[in-house]
């Protein structure tokens, strides 16, 4: 099948994992002769819907295949209108029942490609650990609708240690959202006694965001609050990496993007017929690793750095 167009819907422009999801969709447009349509939804999940509902009932030109990143829920009944119009459905970083059901009726490759969330909350828990044994701890996660944030808060949770107690706050995986919710809470009373030892962020835009707020409030303590240590997820070579790299963040966890390896399944599946594995999973990888991690603790454990907004 020649003349390949797929839609890759993805969340929002202002991430750098989302930034780099298009890129990797780009490069292998690029080599494997597909045409692609990226769209961003701009954080809002009812956007979202509609982007994608106008784009399955316009016949002309209707794409072979989306694939898509969803803000919210995993879009069951986007995912059903687009298998009635003959449309293939790739999805990224969710793992929904839906997909078996789906492919019993379909003409076209439906299937998930996903990191490992929950393990990428482990390997967060035990990086964790490797840097401080007890105390408070600062934790911003994604928005609670995101099956992806809760995955990996619950495998956070599992490998935490015990006396660690954590102050959530909410993003919305960008790094304007982790500044205002640290903003926010640190004008509230109750902050002004807390004693953080460590800043851990569900990605690293947000580990950045509130590392910012942090610093550019806490003039006083600076250089305190510049040796606590932040940590993230994705782990892309230009900016997660790179921040580890600069001791701006002391660790992140590296998840390759999903969206190129999605639209190469989709080429070839496209291409020869047949229906691809229902799902695709990658295993996240700890930078640096634990055992990196561990060897650069203080002795007693990271500094206790008091509030003084």
């Amino acid at each position: 099948m020649d003349n390949l167009h797929v839609v890759v819907a993805l969340i929002t422009r202002d991430n750098d994992y989302q930034a780099e999801q298009a890129a990797s969709a780009a490069e292998v447009a690029s080599h494997t002769g597909v045409k692609i349509q990226t769209i961003y939804a701009d954080n809002d999940a009812v956007n979202q819907t509609q982007q994608l509902v106008k784009i399955i009932q316009d016949a002309n030109p209707r794409p072979h295949a989306i694939i898509v990143e969803p803000v919210g829920t995993e879009m069951l009944q986007v995912a059903k209108a687009a298998v009635a119009a003959g449309i293939g459905w790739g999805l990224l970083n969710r793992t929904p029942d839906y997909i078996s059901e789906l492919r019993t009726s379909a003409q076209a490759p439906i299937f998930a490609v996903t990191t490992d969330q929950e393990e990428v909350g482990i390997i967060q828990g035990k990086q964790l650990a490797a840097l401080v044994n007890e105390g408070n701890v600062l934790c911003i996660e994604g928005p609670s609708n995101s099956s992806v944030a809760k995955l990996r808060a619950k495998g956070m949770l599992a490998t935490k240690p015990a006396k660690i107690e954590l102050k959530i706050l909410k993003g919305d995986w960008t790094e304007h959202s982790a500044q205002q919710a640290v903003k926010s809470w640190l004008a509230l009373s109750t902050s002004r006694q807390l004693h953080v030892r460590a800043v851990i962020c569900q990605n690293d835009a947000m580990a950045m965001g509130a590392r910012k707020a942090l610093v550019d409030l806490a003039e006083k303590d600076r250089e305190q609050w510049m040796s606590t240590p932040f940590t993230g997820c994705d782990g892309l070579p230009k900016t997660g990496q790179e921040w580890v790299r600069r001791g701006m963040l002391r660790a992140t966890v590296i998840t390759c993007p999903t969206a190129g390896l999605a639209l190469e399944i989709f080429a070839k599946a496209l291409r020869s017929g047949s229906q691809p594995p229902e799902h695709t999973l990658i295993d996240p990888i700890s930078f640096p690793t634990l055992a990196e991690l561990s060897t650069k603790r203080p002795a007693s454990g990271a500094p206790a750095v008091p509030f003084k907004p």
